[in-house]
């Protein structure tokens, strides 16, 4: 028998036990069979399990080598294909010759950073399955209201957000604090932002970080003339915006 792995706090480790949930996770990949994978995190393998008896094409990356070594043993076909290292150090380019698909029971101490690599490398992710802390989840999904944030646009300015399920703390070992839910990202057809990109990402920022004043207000230190035709906008707040509406101030905005 195969010594089960030693979740490590400092990893943010916390096991998935549940077979049945596992499988759910899995079954909301499009196209199983035809898409190339790559999982972040495996650990024991629980989703692992269920994704190689249906795709032929599963990469893992894991930082823990005793989760690697149990992964050597327990799934030996996977042995060619364990990246051993850090998904945010990793050049994602050199993994598949295609575009993939991201899976995994991402730790909750790095999801937000995570994500935003997700939105660096836009072009080459189909889609993303993924479980985070219940919180994330609902702020990545939400559409307007108090949850919308700057990773809410960000993600949703080039994926379609799913929220799917929640999944409770004691289907975990060890039990994290937190409940958990389960995104489902899928690749828009957006294939660019027809705005400046750099100013589109710091007019979000800069609205997010002052989110009770009005769009107006929070953008006077940009020092940018936006005219009078999207006065409708100005006077609402970011969390009321949609990525349309962001996109469009930005085309909007004139140095003073």
């Amino acid at each position: 028998m195969i010594k089960a792995v030693k979740a490590k706090k400092y990893l943010g480790q916390h096991f998935l036990i549940n077979n049945e949930i596992a499988k759910d996770i899995v079954a909301l990949i499009s196209d199983i069979e035809k898409v190339s994978i790559l999982e972040i995190g495996p650990g024991m393998g629980i989703l692992t399990n269920f994704l190689v008896e249906k795709s032929q094409e599963v990469t893992v990356i894991e930082i823990d080598k005793e989760s690697i070594n149990f992964l050597k043993k327990k799934i030996p076909k996977l042995n060619k294909k364990i990246i051993e290292g850090d998904f945010l150090d990793v050049n994602l380019n050199k993994i598949f010759e295609n575009n993939f698909t991201i899976i995994g029971n991402f730790p909750y101490n790095i999801s937000s950073q995570i994500l935003f690599k997700v939105f660096e490398n836009k072009n080459i992710i189909n889609e993303i399955v993924g479980m985070f802390q219940k919180e994330v989840a609902e702020r990545v999904a939400a559409k307007k209201g108090k949850k919308r944030g700057i990773l809410s646009v960000f993600i949703q300015t080039f994926f379609e957000v799913e929220y799917c399920f929640s999944v409770n703390e004691n289907e975990f070992s060890p039990p994290p604090k937190v409940k958990s839910g389960i995104i489902k990202l899928k690749r828009n057809n957006r294939k660019e932002l027809k705005c400046d990109n750099k100013l589109y990402k710091k007019i979000v920022k800069t609205t997010f970080n002052q989110r009770r004043k009005t769009i107006k207000n929070s953008l006077k230190s940009l020092n940018l003339d936006f005219g009078t035709s999207i006065d409708n906008l100005m006077h609402l707040r970011a969390e009321s915006l949609t990525v349309e509406d962001f996109i469009n101030i930005t085309n909007n905005a004139k140095t003073i």
